[in-house]
């Protein structure tokens, strides 16, 4: 059943999704820009490209000081990102334990994938499973090479075939429709922001703890600590707005991987009885990495009642799992 619409929404969302992601690299230079200014602001002064403390703040000063640190920036992060980027599929598989799934072993979901992917028109993705006795799923990939539809052993144990092409078709459209792709990019960026935030804490307990090294100059220990609380602040700030962001990514893309689901099985009312039934018992729990849960077709913590659950709908990488059925069942 093809939903009114749906091609003007993918669009819609298309777009807006590559404003987004554009949005990363521009709130990091924002963030190095802010540490410099602050640094400008606090104490009556900063240190100018000499070394010196200067006691009157010169924003010409602060501009040259971001102009010689850009193209650092610029480096460091994409040399982050493209390791990042080239090895997710391996740090993907071992957070969740994944395994290959050989056709022998399971030709029932292969022959499912297989007419999907002839439906559609697209090439047959890698198959993992995950040993778990609970419901889950979710695709991952950057490429055709690497594109990966992962299952749980207990949804294809308590899934009939219509559910669990509706589960299939959910995770395919989300490789049809680079979700995958821009998702990985999206979590490498808010990798590398809460990367730094930890070393700056880090930082702080051991100046805090140990003091300035050899040095027995307070005044040297404070400004080092000030400078790195600034660092702290301009992050976490980051951090903040590439977290919104992301999130703002994946709820929009959830509703359309919905919708492309339950177009390409045939059954809208299927793949809302596999949500019913994956978000009663939804696994991969223990992942530990929360930004590769954001991936799965339901994300285990969003499952929580009363005031948790509040706090999660507000943080959530997913939309509410109810009105995702709700909206499916209207068809």
């Amino acid at each position: 059943m093809r939903y009114v619409g749906m091609q003007t929404q993918i669009q819609r969302n298309n777009r807006l999704s590559v404003l987004l992601l554009l949005m990363f690299p521009v709130i990091i230079l924002g963030t190095v820009y802010m540490f410099f200014l602050i640094l400008g602001l606090i104490g009556g002064g900063y240190y100018d490209h000499y070394g010196n403390w200067v006691t009157s703040f010169d924003l010409k000063e602060v501009n040259h000081e971001f102009i010689v640190i850009f193209p650092w920036v610029i480096l460091i992060v994409a040399v982050w990102f493209l390791i990042a980027y080239k090895f997710n599929t391996w740090i993907i598989k071992k957070a969740v334990g994944a395994r290959p799934l050989e056709r022998r072993e399971n030709p029932r979901v292969y022959n499912i994938v297989e007419n999907l992917c002839i439906a559609c028109g697209m090439d047959m993705p890698m198959i993992n499973i995950v040993d778990d006795p609970m419901l889950n799923a979710f695709a991952s990939g950057i490429n055709k090479k690497t594109y990966t539809v992962t299952v749980t052993t207990g949804l294809l144990n308590r899934l009939n075939d219509a559910e669990l092409a509706g589960v299939l078709g959910h995770e395919l459209t989300h490789i049809r429709n680079n979700d995958t792709r821009l998702l990985i990019t999206s979590i490498v960026f808010v990798g590398i922001v809460s990367t730094i935030i930890s070393i700056i804490l880090h930082m702080i307990w051991r100046v805090l703890i140990y003091g300035n090294g050899r040095s027995r100059n307070k005044n040297n220990g404070v400004a080092i600590i000030v400078i790195m609380i600034v660092g702290l602040v301009c992050a976490g700030i980051a951090y903040l707005f590439t977290t919104i962001t992301r999130f703002a990514i994946s709820r929009k893309r959830e509703y359309m991987a919905d919708a492309g689901g339950a177009e390409l099985c045939g059954d809208p009312l299927a793949l809302a009885s596999a949500l019913r039934k994956i978000s009663a018992e939804p696994g991969l729990a223990d992942c530990g990495r929360e930004e590769v849960a954001q991936l799965f077709i339901i994300h285990p913590k969003d499952m929580t009642t009363g005031v948790m659950s509040f706090f999660n709908s507000i943080f959530s990488t997913h939309p509410d799992t109810r009105k995702r059925i709700e909206i499916l069942e209207q068809f």
